[in-house]
């Protein structure tokens, strides 16, 4: 059973870099529908890009007899008052679709039109049938369309759902960069047809990309260049031999996502592929042309809090993946009364908890507070090597690393991919947690780490998730909450969560493909944990705890995203800026996030004592705990409330957006003296 972490390290886009992305990536699969109808029982799962790697709780995946919800939908015509209302993701029809023979062999044979036509289908009903408010799902929904539209040569129609798209797109970045190799490929197809289509299409896409504002695009120009130098066809058949093969060859189907995303591997394979050193070249010139680095506002608004700062020791929980904890002398939570003999020395139920707990991958309490190698035992150095390799690979970084990942990759073969694609889940978890920690300490000798270890798998496929399971990590919320409150816990950093997709995509990769059973138990499942972490937090109000809001650039409640969904008084959702303060291509939002931080290239510890650069709402969120242990620090007696308060008041509105708060130390700790100063 996994949950997902809240870092995007290695994604393997499922459509084009740079072009048609569609925030969440919905993608629809083959015939025979087996619909489960909205609202009753139903997420129609949307498919991330095909991620690598942090991905633990990763998305989802017979023939059976047709329900009828979108029968009428066939009969007459939908009016927009005939639709029905859609307010969660959960509410959507799902299908599944029997296939001959694998995924994989599908991807790439002549039967692939017949079944893209069964996908179009689905589509189509999903979209004349559903009042459907969302951005990101329907922009999941367009993209499939664009895709088929694409394969089908139907480039006009392709490029009028590429349009539909972005003119959902919030984010302004992405709705720059969304759709410019499309845009070049079908201006150079128009252009010159023959041998000379490539210089055609380098000179379209270099036209449409450099008169961008590049200050703005800079971030996804970069990352769109790292991927154009990795991606091949052998890494997109390896991942579906891996992930989709072995359900099929249980069960004989494919789900929507699964289908969704093999629709946007061929349009991949037809349209990008033959183009991405064109796409990589054209990049890196404009890289070249444009390398100023984008302005730091971190600095200027940090507060580093010195051993003779009038502070008290505050101790906060990293509810995490696991730390190392001989990287944090001096900077642990001690349990006095316990040592490390293997005994349970205090008699409090845990075994050698003398700088916090840990619960194992089906919840049953263990003393490793470092996520374990297991049988990745040897390998953890080179998969750090690679996932350091990756991130600076989508920054233009031109390091050793990168060189020796974009080698390891043009080298794999398919059957090669699996083993690849768990080294970097494996090494995202390994480091994460201390990663985490490492940031939420910075500038604070005051902060004392109590770890709490959270396991997540790295497998493909992922541990299956039973209600048995389920129930016994609901209770290691609770056990969890009632240690951080004996122990005088003030804050907790969660860069975690999970979906109702997630839950689903553990079944569905476990052979779970009939779709009432799995969302009768997906329901069940989400239920339990829901539940269970809902009503931990909440048992402990004198307990601020933050999360990340998420990396799949969506809405945390229409998606159900927990606990950055909950709406409690404690608990306050945190979301990703890069160093300039604009919002990060991949940070999800909502109502509930309250403030932003930086998430983008933040340096912090990994396993052993060395640094790296990771981003994601991963380490946007410790960023906030970073502040929040700092100003219960100076002020033993801040409520959370107060201390929520204290950061959004503090917080920086960006220029034109008053709701959306940059977090600012220094002026939320000016406050605090303020007000302090103004008691006394």
């Amino acid at each position: 059973m996994s949950p997902r972490l809240r870092l995007p390290v290695v994604r393997i886009p499922p459509s084009h870099p740079g072009g048609g992305r569609a925030r969440g990536t919905t993608e629809p699969p083959p015939v025979v529908y087996r619909m489960v109808c909205g609202g009753r029982h139903a997420p129609a799962l949307r498919v991330e890009e095909l991620t690598m790697m942090a991905r633990p709780g990763g998305r989802r995946w017979a023939a059976l007899l047709i329900v009828v919800c979108l029968a009428a939908v066939a009969v007459k015509p939908t009016l927009a008052a005939d639709k029905i209302k859609v307010t969660s993701l959960d509410e959507l029809p799902r299908f599944v679709y029997p296939i001959e023979g694998s995924a994989s062999q599908l991807l790439v044979s002549d039967q692939f039109p017949a079944f893209a036509a069964r996908v179009r289908k689905d589509v189509e009903q999903v979209l004349a049938a559903y009042d459907i408010a969302d951005p990101s799902t329907l922009q999941g929904l367009y993209g499939v369309m664009q895709r088929l539209d694409f394969l089908d040569g139907n480039y006009d129609a392709s490029l009028e759902w590429l349009s539909k798209s972005r003119a959902l797109e919030d984010k302004e970045a992405n709705r720059l960069t969304s759709g410019l190799v499309d845009r070049a490929w079908v201006a150079a197809r128009r252009e010159a047809p023959g041998d000379g289509f490539n210089a055609a299409f380098a000179k379209q896409l270099e036209a449409l990309a450099s008169g961008l504002p590049w200050t703005v695009v800079q971030d996804n120009i970069e990352q769109a260049k790292g991927r154009a130098e990795y991606l091949s066809s052998n890494l997109m058949i390896g991942r579906v031999q891996s992930e989709m093969d072995p359900v099929v060859a249980e069960t004989g189907v494919l789900t929507e996502d699964m289908a969704r995303t093999l629709i946007a591997m061929r349009s991949t394979m037809e349209m990008f592929l033959p183009v991405r050193e064109q796409v990589a070249a054209v990049y890196q010139r404009l890289i070249d042309a444009n390398r100023v680095e984008k302005p730091d506002i971190w600095a200027a608004r940090a507060v580093t809090l010195t051993p003779g700062t009038k502070a008290q020791p505050v101790a906060i929980g990293i509810w995490d993946s696991g730390v190392d904890a001989s990287v944090f002398p001096g900077a642990l939570w001690v349990n006095a009364k316990e040592s490390f003999d293997g005994v349970d020395n205090d008699g409090n139920g845990y075994v050698d908890d003398v700088n916090g707990i840990g619960f194992d991958l089906d919840g049953f309490r263990t003393p490793e507070l470092l996520h374990p190698e297991g049988d990745m035992a040897g390998k953890a150095e080179a998969a750090m090597g690679y996932t350091e390799g990756f991130m600076d690979l989508t920054s233009s970084i031109d390091s050793p690393e990168a060189s020796a990942l974009k080698k390891h990759i043009a080298s794999l073969a398919p059957e090669e991919v699996k083993g690849f694609i768990e080294s970097l889940q494996f090494a995202a978890l390994y480091m994460h947690g201390t990663h985490v920690a490492g940031i939420a300490i910075e500038g604070n000798p005051y902060a004392r780490i109590l770890i709490n270890r959270y396991t997540f798998d790295y497998h493909v496929p992922r541990a299956i998730l039973t209600v048995e399971i389920a129930e016994r990590h609901a209770k290691s919320f609770q056990d969890s909450v009632d240690y951080f409150k004996q122990a005088g816990v003030r804050a907790v950093n969660m860069s975690w969560g999970w979906t109702l997709k997630e839950v689903e995509g553990v079944l569905e990769s476990n052979g779970v493909t009939d779709p009432e059973e799995r969302a009768a138990k997906t329901r069940e499942i989400f239920g339990i944990l829901k539940k269970g972490l809902h009503d931990a937090l909440a048992s402990a109000p004198e307990i601020l705890f933050i999360t990340a809001a998420g990396n799949d650039d969506n809405d945390v409640e229409f998606d159900e995203v927990i606990p950055s969904n909950f709406q409690l008084p404690n608990l306050i959702t945190v979301a990703a800026v890069d160093q300039a303060g604009d919002p990060t291509s991949f940070t999800s939002t909502g109502r509930n996030v309250v403030i932003y931080a930086n998430g983008y290239e933040v340096s912090s510890y990994v396993p052993g004592g060395g640094r790296m650069k990771a981003s994601g709402t991963s380490m946007a969120s410790p960023n906030a705990l970073n502040l929040a242990a700092k100003l219960f620090a100076l002020d033993p007696a801040l409520t959370p409330a107060r201390v929520i308060e204290l950061m959004k008041k503090g917080a920086t509105p960006r220029e034109g957006d008053p709701s959306f708060l940059l977090i600012n130390p220094q002026q939320s700790i000016e406050r605090l003296k303020k007000a302090g100063a103004a008691a006394t």
